[in-house]
Order: C-alpha cells, then sequence, then structure tokens
C-alpha cells in the first residue's frame, strides 16, 4: 500500500476528560445506592483513570423496573411506530459518528487497543451495525399459512421484552452495539452490564442515548443477568495445506492470533500446518512476530498495546510458562515487555502438541502455537477434538478442499483463505461450548423475537 492509499486517521484527543461515571436508569444519571465506587484503570500506564460507580442488586431492580415499564402496552416506546424506533437508531449512529473521535481515544486508552484499529475498524462497525439494525426496524414481519380448515393463519414476530445484556472487556463498544441494536430495533427494552475493565465508551454510549431524547433503557450496573444469546469464546483452528498461497496464509494466520494482542475470541489459536511446508511457514512466522513496536496504543508507530489488566497478563505469562515445561519448542518471545504497563512479547511456540495445555486453553493472548498434521481427516478429526466451535479457518488452493473441510469443521463461522473477515451482514456465533443463538445479520434479530401464531375461523355463511 503507497502512502497515497492510507487512510487519513487523525492524532487522538489529549487530556481527554472523562464526564460520565455514574449508573444509567429511565434515560436520568444515578448514584449507586450503596455509595461504591471502583478504579478504571490504563492498561498501558497502569494509572486510574477514573472511578466509576459500582451498582450492585439494587440498582439492578431500579434498572430492571425501569425497563419493564417502558415496555409495557401503551407505554412510548412499546407503541412508537416501527418506522421511528429505525430513525432513533439511524440518529444514534449519527451521533456515534460525530464523536468518534472522542470514543476511538476512550477505547484505546480504557481498553489497550490500537488507536488505529479503534478509529478504522471498531467504531466503524458500530455505525455499520446501528445503520443496518435501523434498517430493519420496519421491516420485520410475519407470514401468511395456508393452514388445514376453513381458516386465516398468520404469525406477528413480537419483541421478547425486557434483555439483560452483559458486554465483555475486549470489544467493548462493538459488542455493545451488536447486542442493543437489535434488541431495540424489534421493539425490546434493555439492561446492560459493561465489563468492569472498560466501561467507559459505554457511559458515553448512554448519553448520547440521552441526546437522541427517547426511552432507551440502560444500566451499567454489576450483576448476573441471562443473556439472550451467548458468545462463550473458543479454540479456533486454522489450517493450512501445502498448495496455500503461503505468503497470505502467514499474514492472515498472524493476524487471527495477534490482533489486539490475542485478546479475541475467534483467534486462530490453534493453527495446524501440513508438514511439507512447515519448517518454512515456522520460519516466517517467527519472522512476522519480530517485526511488532511494542508500546503505548495511542502512540503513532506502535502495533502492540497491552493485555487488559495484571490479572489477564498473569494468566498469559503461565501458560507460555507450561508451553516450556511441556516440550513446545519457544521460537521467540516468551515474557513480559517493559518496565510498566501489562505487556507480553510476541510469542510464537512450534513441535506443539494437541494435548498440551497451550493447545487446549483458552490463552486470550499474544501466543501462537504452531502443530504439524499429515492428512486432511487427520487434522479435521483433530481441529474438531475441542468442547469449542467459534470459528476455523482454512488456506488452499483447491476449492473442492475448500468445500469438503468447511463442512466437516464444528464452528459457526469457516474463513476460506482469509480470517477475521467480519460484516453486520452475517450472523456470528457457536458451536458446542462456543455458546448458542447468532448476532448480527438477520439471524441476530430473530434472538429478539418471539412468534406468535393467530388463527382466525372464517364464517362459512353465504353472503
Amino acid at each position: 500500500m503507497s502512502s497515497s492509499d492510507k487512510p487519513d486517521i487523525p492524532a487522538p484527543l489529549t487530556n481527554l476528560k472523562i464526564q460520565y461515571t455514574k449508573i444509567f436508569i429511565n434515560n436520568e444519571w444515578h448514584s449507586s445506592v450503596s455509595g461504591k465506587k471502583f478504579p478504571v484503570l490504563n492498561p498501558a500506564t497502569e494509572e486510574i483513570i477514573c472511578q466509576v460507580e459500582e451498582g450492585d442488586k439494587e440498582d439492578v431492580d431500579k434498572a430492571v423496573k425501569a425497563a419493564r415499564q417502558a415496555f409495557q402496552i401503551g407505554s412510548p416506546w412499546r407503541t412508537m411506530d416501527a418506522s421511528e424506533r429505525g430513525r432513533l437508531l439511524y440518529k444514534l449512529a449519527d451521533l456515534i459518528e460525530r464523536d468518534r473521535l472522542l470514543l476511538t481515544t476512550m477505547e484505546a486508552m480504557n481498553g489497550g487497543k490500537l488507536f488505529s484499529n479503534a478509529y478504522l475498524m471498531d467504531i466503524a462497525l458500530c455505525i455499520k451495525g446501528l445503520r443496518y439494525c435501523a434498517g430493519w426496524a420496519d421491516k420485520i414481519q410475519g407470514r401468511t399459512i395456508p393452514a388445514d380448515g376453513n381458516v386465516f393463519t398468520y404469525t406477528r414476530h413480537e419483541p421478547i421484552g425486557v434483555c439483560g445484556q452483559i458486554i465483555p472487556w475486549n470489544f467493548p463498544l462493538v459488542t455493545l452495539i451488536w447486542k442493543i441494536a437489535p434488541a431495540l430495533s424489534c421493539g425490546n427494552t434493555v439492561v446492560v452490564k459493561p465489563a468492569e475493565q472498560t466501561p467507559l465508551t459505554a457511559l458515553h454510549v448512554a448519553s448520547l442515548i440521552k441526546e437522541v431524547g427517547k426511552l432507551i433503557k440502560e444500566a451499567a450496573g454489576k450483576s448476573n443477568l441471562k443473556r439472550v444469546t451467548l458468545e462463550l469464546g473458543g479454540k479456533s483452528p486454522c489450517i493450512v495445506f501445502a498448495d496455500a498461497d503461503l505468503d497470505s496464509a502467514v499474514e492472515f494466520a498472524h493476524q487471527g492470533v495477534f490482533f489486539h494482542q490475542g485478546q479475541c475470541c475467534v483467534a486462530a489459536s490453534r493453527l495446524f500446518v501440513e508438514e511439507s511446508i512447515y519448517d518454512e511457514f515456522v520460519r516466517r512466522s517467527v519472522e512476522r512476530a519480530k517485526k511488532y513496536v511494542l508500546g503505548n496504543p495511542l502512540t503513532a508507530g506502535v502495533n502492540q498495546g497491552p493485555q487488559i489488566d495484571k490479572e489477564q497478563h498473569d494468566k498469559i505469562l503461565g501458560l507460555i510458562e507450561s508451553g516450556k515445561k511441556e516440550g513446545a519448542k519457544l521460537e521467540c518471545g516468551g515474557g513480559p515487555w517493559g518496565n510498566k504497563g501489562y505487556f507480553v512479547q510476541p510469542t510464537v511456540f512450534s513441535n506443539v502438541r494437541d494435548d498440551m495445555r497451550i493447545a487446549k486453553e483458552e490463552i486470550f493472548g499474544p501466543v501462537q502455537q504452531i502443530m504439524k498434521f499429515k492428512s486432511v481427516d487427520d487434522v479435521i478429526k483433530r481441529a474438531n477434538n475441542t468442547h469449542y466451535g467459534l470459528a476455523a479457518g482454512i488456506f488452499t488452493k483447491d476449492l473442492d478442499k475448500a468445500i469438503t473441510v468447511s463442512s466437516a469443521l464444528q464452528a459457526g463461522t469457516v474463513w476460506v483463505n482469509c480470517y477475521l473477515a467480519s460484516s453486520v451482514q452475517s450472523p456470528f456465533g457457536g458451536f458446542k461450548m462456543s455458546g448458542h443463538g447468532r448476532e448480527m445479520g438477520e439471524y441476530g434479530l430473530h434472538e429478539y423475537t418471539e412468534v406468535k401464531t393467530v388463527t382466525v375461523k372464517i364464517s362459512q355463511k353465504n353472503s
């Protein structure tokens, strides 16, 4: 890519002041009932950014009560025209676009996310996701059914009610929007719990919801809430056949596991490479990993930031040590980096066996494990030998092989000759212990409606 092709990215905001630290219920800001607060840290510097109100059971009860009232028959939200709900979601997307620089700076500072990635990818996906769901608001419709008997039968897709939604810390803004947008588009109300590590962008979005000026209910509190859909992580296989474009496969496999410091639920964390190209693939992968520049994600030129917190940082280092002890070959990295912040060196292991902890457990860090395979049947069996089933990757120039293997893999998303390619139009979710249900796309909307069948007897009287 030439310099003229590179997107124009503004500089991060300096001296960013956090305005919103309270609990948002019924379109108003509240202090916690208990009066408790908790610190929110910058993982690159370990400094406290601000103190946020700590929600508890009483705060959640208030939020749920407000959300239920907003959903009652006759309430403004429940009786609002579907096209008007769509207009409000479009407006929210416009406000996020207006505050894009602020939200990007906040996301990078609070979550350790690279500023450029947050600006170009996370915020863009939020805006697209809201506009996609806004467009669906007045297009959610049932069917007429030619039922037996002299009856008229039709279905209605009705909102399910109050949706409890828990937001993870690795993609706090994207997952917030991917949760609330389809739920609100379908006419539900929501109670949201952002992660304690990364609540700041969710609270700012709450302020934008208030600016839109309608009854959309959110709460930032600490609770145990039932999710409408469950996405529970993975240990995703990425399979590279000998006939693959090697340059492309190395790069995609690399991005698949090192993107956002490995803190990605679909990370390509079990890399299977056909034995005839194994040594060359390992060599190129190590070469690629050694090019990283670590540092503050708000600084230009940095391409790896910190892990989210000390607990995660120490867990990753512990798993790296287990890989060494169990006999995997450490090719590069393998330890902490720097004197401040929760940084882990980009790490590559070769000669990894399927029974090692690093091959079985979700590391959620910048650690690549490269395993060798001999045949298609062998690698399919090994790839499926896991409790997880969130995503998978296949690299081959043979279309028949790509279709055969993608059909055999037990995963909710399969990428062929690419990795991490996502869009708001496509459903996302997992098989097995990686969860149930789907988010985004038309399938994602189905999670937030109940199907009601109505049958009306038709009079047989002659006119």
